[in-house]
């Protein structure tokens, strides 16, 4: 119980930030125990389940980078005086951050779990559960969002941003050649395209290979744009407030860029399956994982651009007015929408269109 009472601290946005981890890890069991679920009940289309059960993955990725970038958070700050009065210093953060991350995440499969059964005891009749799979299932996001967390912690290297930009660039237009050539002069083999969810078709593997090469291209690239955007906003005789707010960009793009850039990827797709399929309704599963992976990357962006407080504190230090750091803050997240937006909607658009034709 120590390092639950010890990382809760005082402050509101930590309970926050565990209470999202918490509704991360019961919505992506939810999905894994319902894949499962359907598997058993149709067992004469065991491919049907697994299909549900692959792409449960992206749902668990992004709430794996959710715990990530929370236990990043918990550890950005400074040491709390209780660790100080237990002999627990800075170098134990890691450790009870990802001790914290396992109770959310277990608290968070453990309402997944009850859940699942009070629903498959309302809506179908009961049928034996695996408990060794089920067991499993309910422990791959603890165990993996555990073992992020403490490989994240304990290894802080930044590379320098502005040197993963033009790679960025470039594996985002490889993405967007791959699926013009895929999608104009190559047919898939018979059998070999891969089944979309929620009953949106199948889609070629060379295509889905394009796609992710560009989600690949915007991460990689995330860092550079905001640094980028840093560079303009702290150019051209900038006052204290617009000099204040784009060296921490700069200072912040290693850490923030890349949650970011997984955003920008996430909205992106969105939005060219809004443009290919239109606004149509999901099933409940497809909605829920959706909804989830959206939830999870914009949590993510969000705990990592407000998960270091260092300019706060700077400023509390050298006694300047909060009104300074307000208009900081919304100086740098008119500039980061400003810079990732258009390129958000261009890539989505790119990305759309020879599958349109």
């Amino acid at each position: 119980m120590l390092s639950p009472r010890l990382m809760r601290g005082p402050r509101p946005l930590s309970l926050l930030r565990r209470g999202l981890v918490v509704a991360a890890s019961a919505g992506t069991g939810f999905l894994l125990l319902s894949a499962v679920g359907h598997a058993l009940g149709h067992p004469q289309d065991p491919s049907a389940g697994l299909v549900r059960l692959a792409w449960c993955v992206v749902p668990l990725a992004a709430a794996v980078h959710l715990t990530v970038a929370v236990s990043r958070g918990e550890t950005g700050h400074r040491p709390h005086p209780g660790l100080i009065a237990a002999g627990l210093g800075r170098s134990w953060l890691p450790v009870l951050a990802a001790v914290s991350t396992a109770v959310s995440s277990s608290l968070g499969s453990l309402i997944a779990l009850g859940v699942f059964l009070w629903l498959r005891g309302r809506l179908v009749e009961a049928v034996p559960l695996p408990v060794a799979g089920i067991a499993t299932l309910l422990v791959v996001l603890p165990l993996a969002g555990t073992t992020g967390s403490l490989v994240a912690l304990r290894r802080r290297r930044r590379p320098p941003t502005v040197a993963g930009l033009p790679w960025g660039v470039a594996l985002t237009a490889a993405g967007l050649a791959v699926e013009v050539y895929a999608s104009h002069w190559t047919r898939p083999a018979a059998g070999t395209a891969v089944p979309l969810p929620g009953g949106l078709g199948s889609i070629a593997p060379a295509v889905l290979l394009g796609w992710l090469l560009t989600a690949a291209g915007l991460v990689l690239a995330g860092p550079g744009l905001v640094h980028f955007g840093g560079r303009l906003l702290a150019a051209f005789r900038p006052g204290a407030v617009r000099l204040l707010a784009g060296r921490t960009l700069q200072t912040q793009a290693a850490r923030v860029g890349r949650p970011l850039g997984v955003l920008c990827a996430v909205a992106s797709a969105a939005l060219a399956a809004t443009v290919l399929h239109g606004v149509r309704p999901f099933g409940p599963l497809t909605g829920l994982g959706a909804a989830l992976v959206l939830a999870c990357t914009t949590a993510t962006a969000c705990t990592a651009v407000t998960g270091s407080p260092a300019a706060a504190e700077v400023l509390g230090d050298l006694a300047a007015p909060a009104r300074v750091s307000r208009l900081a803050a919304l100086l740098r997240l008119l500039v980061v929408l400003a810079v990732l937006a258009p390129v958000t909607w261009s890539v989505a658009q790119l990305a759309a269109l020879p599958l349109t034709r």
